[in-house]
């Protein structure tokens, strides 16, 4: 199924045919919800535009194809590797108390990078190895993936981008709660009225959040990725002597 003629773009939004909240973050790396919106076309546009891998950061309980989806024959998203990296560990107490029903805030951020700092450093090893285009995503593309594209754009010097970000995530999986054939077990489409308060309360956890971390790079050191991994990371966030889609 095309969401061409249906899906309501956000500034910014990429034409990759299916995908649902899917926008650049910084130099190589972009940003998505499930892959499993993407339809075939959309895996070859993907392909076409240099990406090589994917990141997808749910459980591997969620990632499964539903009903709605496209189908698309496995032989689409040749070339382009799909790695599933969680950010969460089932069974922690302190993160299932506050995640109900899952990891829907900014607000969460911090509860993450505190109890699940490994897995955030091979999350950022992956991306630091990148060799083409990455694409990280959750499920709505909104908050495993909002944390990723905060460092990242912290990593690039690109704060001021960071509250943006956040709020277009918002508004593009809103956008699809109205058009979706499913319906969402939890959440709903929101008018504007509805989506401002949300939008502001979320920005006041990022800044709190941002406040607390301090700097990706130095927590990222903390969590033991090396110094040359930091190093590349940056690089290619920040386009300085990293790889450049023009010299692939």
């Amino acid at each position: 199924m095309s969401l061409k003629r249906i899906y309501r773009k956000q500034p910014g939004d990429l034409d990759w045919d299916g995908a649902v909240n899917a926008r650049h973050i910084c130099l190589v790396f972009y940003r998505m919800g499930r892959h499993e919106w993407l339809t075939a076309q959309g895996w070859r546009q993907m392909h076409d535009a240099g990406v090589g891998k994917v990141i997808d950061l749910r459980n591997p309980g969620e990632i499964r194809r539903r009903e709605h989806d496209p189908a698309v024959p496995e032989a689409s998203s040749a070339g382009i590797e799909l790695v599933n990296l969680p950010l969460e560990e089932p069974g922690n107490e302190r993160f299932d108390s506050v995640a109900v029903p899952y990891m829907n805030h900014t607000g969460m951020y911090k509860l993450v990078c505190e109890e699940f700092g490994a897995h955030l450093r091979e999350v950022f090893e992956q991306l630091a190895s990148a060799q083409g285009l990455v694409v990280i995503h959750c499920s709505a593309g909104r908050d495993r993936s909002g944390l990723i594209a905060t460092m990242l754009l912290d990593l690039a010097g690109l704060d001021d981008r960071i509250l943006l970000h956040d709020e277009l995530a918002v508004r593009g999986i809103n956008e699809w709660h109205r058009i979706s054939p499913r319906k969402h077990p939890y959440e709903r489409f929101r008018s504007e009225d509805e989506l401002r308060p949300i939008i502001a309360e979320r920005a006041a956890e990022l800044e709190k959040f941002c406040a607390w971390l301090g700097s990706a790079r130095s927590y990222l050191l903390a969590q033991g990725m090396s110094e040359e991994a930091v190093e590349r990371l940056e690089q290619l966030a920040r386009c300085e002597n990293g790889w450049r889609p023009e010299s692939s």
